[in-house]
């Protein structure tokens, strides 16, 4: 039933600045862009990681009634990366504030998460799973 992640919306008070974050955390710039209704724009999307997943940073004002972003969410969608303690650190570098510390989870997986300075849950994770995974 469940294919694949096909976007990950992430929700932003200002818009501008959230684009600038990710463009800057990713070293991309958004592929596509959504007209805002007067303001520059609603909607930024980048495609990123091994299957080119898509990103979505939305205007909070079209986010779902009781989104509010008074706290995180209650999911956490980790990405791979190749090195957590490299992603963390850089995450927190760029004003990134700690939600689920740097864990061993057992042999092949690590995780760690924060929230960005938007009010959204950011996971990362090493998985041997996933490289096995993309290796075929």
């Amino acid at each position: 039933m469940l294919r694949g992640p096909a976007t990950v919306n992430i929700w932003a008070d200002d818009l501008e600045a959230a684009r600038t974050w990710y463009a800057e955390l990713l070293g991309a710039e958004p592929y596509f862009e959504a007209p805002g209704g007067g303001r520059p724009a609603a909607y930024y999307e980048f495609r990123i990681g091994d299957h080119l997943t898509e990103l979505g940073l939305i205007d909070r004002r079209y986010a779902p009634a009781g989104a509010d972003g008074a706290g995180p969410g209650g999911a956490v969608l980790h990405w791979h990366v190749d090195d957590v303690r490299a992603a963390l650190d850089r995450l927190l570098s760029m004003g990134a504030v700690p939600y689920m510390p740097l864990t061993e989870r057992g042999p092949g997986f690590v995780t760690a998460s924060v929230v960005d300075p938007f009010g959204n849950v950011l996971g990362v994770m090493y998985n041997r799973h996933y490289l096995e995974v993309v290796g075929r």
